[in-house]
């Protein structure tokens, strides 16, 4: 499908790709990308046949953050209407970081302010070599403040500290360092790497990827309490008598490929 600021597509193993393309603006943000990205990824968390989600964009930049003419406009809002802007980003980030389905950033350029938000809140990111990454609103006398649950998760309080900070811009390897991004690799390599995490995502069961990832917030920064211990006892239980974890285990003890494997990722 294609939209006037992003392409989306489903290929036939079922994943789904959204290509940001204003590359004239280096794909920043403006009002309407942000409703329509919502949109999109609320449909792709629906749709059935979908598997893994990747998250690319056209052109030399990533994403610029926030569209020059955009943030204009709202330099004349009133605080309402700077509310209601920014509980929309709010809600693309929450739809992207909670997605049931995995999804995975091919960062090929830089990133800057919300597009390190972006980027943070998808599952796995791989980097160029020529990306970089900035978080940049406090030399506008702003803070980059709906992104930071999501920047603050990945690179941790004490990076945290420094780069939104700074404003300094940092390359991809220190990306790497801070755990920002998974892998770095060269621009000619970035779709193979890619394609490689989502054939590795394929192999897995669907719903165990889901279940994996609420788990996952489920425990991320809390003790072993006994209600975690006894929650994470009550969600393996489950999931081994669901379907799809007999199906799994009947598969293993059979050794057989388990029925989620389609033939292109056998």
């Amino acid at each position: 499908m294609q939209h006037p600021l992003f392409l989306e597509s489903i290929d036939e193993r079922g994943v789904a790709r959204i290509t940001l393309t204003r590359t004239e603006v280096h794909n920043a943000f403006n009002d309407e990308l942000i409703a329509e990205m919502t949109t999109a990824l609320r449909g792709l968390e629906e749709d059935e046949r979908v598997r893994v989600v990747v998250l690319a964009a056209e052109g030399k930049s990533f994403s610029a953050g926030a569209d020059l003419n955009w943030m204009r406009s709202m330099a004349g809002y009133g605080e309402a209407e700077n509310l209601s802007d920014a509980e929309a980003l709010a809600e693309l980030l929450r739809t992207l970081n909670f997605l049931t389905k995995p999804t995975v950033a091919l960062v090929q350029g830089p990133a800057f302010g919300g597009g390190v938000g972006l980027v943070s809140a998808c599952d796995i990111a791989i980097a160029s070599e020529e990306a970089s990454f900035a978080l940049t609103e406090v030399k506008l006398g702003l803070i980059p403040s709906v992104i930071s649950p999501y920047v603050v998760a990945a690179i941790g309080q004490r990076a945290a500290r420094r780069y939104l900070l700074t404003a300094e811009k940092f390359s991809a390897e220190t990306a790497y360092y801070l755990g920002l991004v998974h892998r770095v690799v060269s621009p000619h390599a970035l779709e193979g790497a890619g394609d490689e995490l989502v054939e590795a995502l394929l192999k897995n069961g669907p719903q165990a990827v889901a279940e994996c990832k609420d788990l996952i917030f489920a425990v991320a920064d809390r003790p072993a309490t006994p209600e975690v211990i006894g929650d994470t006892a009550r969600r393996i239980a489950r999931v081994r008598v669901s379907p799809e974890g007999q199906e799994g285990l009947t598969a293993f003890l059979e050794k057989r490929k388990p029925n989620w494997h389609g033939p292109a990722n056998d």
